[in-house]
């Protein structure tokens, strides 16, 4: 039984209503909206009535009142509750001049549809094919929890309690800074940074800053789904381009610059999503050229640098000679673990400026401490550290996926090895709904995430990105088999 019920009840003498009657509307009132429970305690009679101020009688009929409907229920020697079993919640019959229970009026809102997720069987052991998320059992935790409570513990944490720069703390803007110039050749000031809550928040952001309602906003087709989705939401029309051997079709995207003008262009060039095509350094000095010469935006996504396998690194898109117009966007979650919400983007200073302005009207600050003790593990070399120790790692799984790959599928799809990042693009030979395949395996215990929405023209991709870190070598070859079954 639950403890009792804190009395409010709005009673008005004088009414045509008699007083035992507004007693018994509040409390119905107070069920319907859920403020009393089931096997919720009331106050005794006396306690109510003294309470709101009436005779103790009056409070007596209003509960005999509700105890005969079904709405409480006396037990003998403990008191009065709200019934475990409630009569049907609709308005009684209203009598004469008599005032109606509070009812909810319905409101207008935006309605935003983020998929009808797919029931997961508990019964059967789950192997999920992510979208190329790390493997969060590699992580720094220890490291990264001993840091937090190191600086939580700093006589000087009071600081850190109230308001920060809305930025991001500089100490974290200084260590990606360095982290930028040492390992990406990028050029970028701790005030030309902004710290955010993870990449998303920084491409949300960065499309309410740059775009306004009507700009035409290019973007990788097939490509990444939540970048349309904040484009779009920020008032842009948006511009599939299509994908070739190299990345984004600059050529089709000249046509577009001809017709129209564009305001940004949305790309992942280091590993494209979702197909992890790697843009060549040709193909990324004609987009730039593009860039200076009809004067839109980049919008650089990199999503997962420190994941690649090629003998030589690419560099962001942003480090280049004439990179005049481009916004850079990464983040640390993928690096360290996707529960820590630390992104950034890094541009202009006026666009930061501006940037920052309007992050504080959503989210003041960010996390100091957490922010600082990601600055304290960076400064001390222990992520540089980690990434090369996951980078080897997910080198290794990278491998086991090809061999099962070439084991189970080779009949029924086609595979490039990825330079980078943590996903395969599985091109099936023949027509595949993906949605039906995704719940069919689902059936089976195998999670993968359906890539009819990667196209933006409607078109299907017969195709499957296949995330691998977070799998051992058994869980990969189940899930593998279990695909190239269904799929013959």
């Amino acid at each position: 039984m639950l403890r009792p019920w804190k009395t409010v009840l709005n009673i008005e003498l004088g009414r045509e209503k008699s007083v035992f009657q507004q007693i018994a509307d509040g409390l119905i009132a107070e069920i319907l909206k859920g403020r009393l429970k089931p096997g919720m305690s009331l106050p005794g009679t006396r306690i109510l009535a003294e309470d709101i101020g009436v005779n103790r009688k009056t409070v007596v009929l209003a509960y005999e009142q509700l105890i005969a409907e079904g709405w409480l229920e006396a037990i003998y020697k403990k008191g009065t509750f709200v019934s475990e079993k409630l009569p049907k919640q609709k308005i009684r019959r209203k009598q004469k001049n008599e005032d109606s229970i509070s009812s909810l009026k319905n409101f207008s809102f935006t309605a935003y549809n983020a998929g009808i997720p797919i029931d997961i069987p508990t019964d059967v052991p789950l192997i999920v094919f992510n979208d190329g998320l790390p493997d969060v059992k590699l992580a720094p935790l220890d490291e990264l929890a001993r840091a937090y409570k190191r600086i939580f513990q700093q006589k000087a944490r009071w600081r850190m309690l109230g308001y920060a720069n809305e930025r991001g703390e500089e100490r974290l803007r200084s260590a990606i800074s360095t982290m930028l110039s040492m390992d990406r050749a990028l050029n970028f000031n701790v005030n030309q940074l902004c710290i955010t809550r993870g990449s998303q928040m920084a491409l949300y952001l960065t499309a309410q800053v740059l775009v306004k309602p009507g700009d035409f906003v290019a973007i990788e087709n097939p490509g990444y789904r939540p970048a349309f989705d904040v484009f779009k939401h920020a008032g842009a029309i948006m511009l599939p381009v299509a994908l070739d051997e190299q990345g984004i079709d600059v050529q089709q995207l000249e046509q577009l610059c001809k017709l129209q003008t564009i305001k940004a262009v949305y790309v992942t060039p280091h590993h494209q999503f979702p197909t992890t095509r790697s843009m060549k350094a040709d193909r990324r000095l004609q987009l730039l050229n593009l860039s200076n010469q009809y004067g839109f935006a980049i919008v650089e996504d990199d999503y997962d640098h420190d994941y690649h396998f090629g003998s030589r690194n690419l560099q962001p898109l942003a480090s280049y000679l004439d990179a005049h117009n481009v916004i850079y966007i990464s983040s640390l979650s993928k690096l360290i673990a996707p529960a820590v919400r630390v992104g950034y983007v890094a541009g202009p200073e006026h666009f930061i400026d501006s940037l920052a302005a309007l992050r504080m009207t959503i989210d003041r600050q960010g996390d100091p401490v957490m922010e600082n003790a990601v600055a304290e593990l960076m400064e001390e070399g222990l992520v540089n550290k980690h990434a090369k120790r996951a980078l080897g790692v997910y080198r290794e799984r990278r491998g086991m996926m090809a061999k099962y790959l070439d084991l189970y599928m080779k009949e029924v799809a086609d595979y490039e090895l990825p330079e980078g990042g943590l996903a395969f693009w599985l091109v099936f030979k023949k027509p595949i709904n993906t949605v039906e395949l995704a719940e069919q395996l689902l059936k089976n215990g195998v999670q993968v995430i359906s890539t009819e929405r990667f196209s933006f023209d409607e078109q299907p991709l017969n195709a499957l990105r296949l995330g691998y870190a977070s799998l051992e070598a058994e869980e990969m070859e189940r899930g593998i088999r279990l695909i190239a079954a269904l799929l013959r």
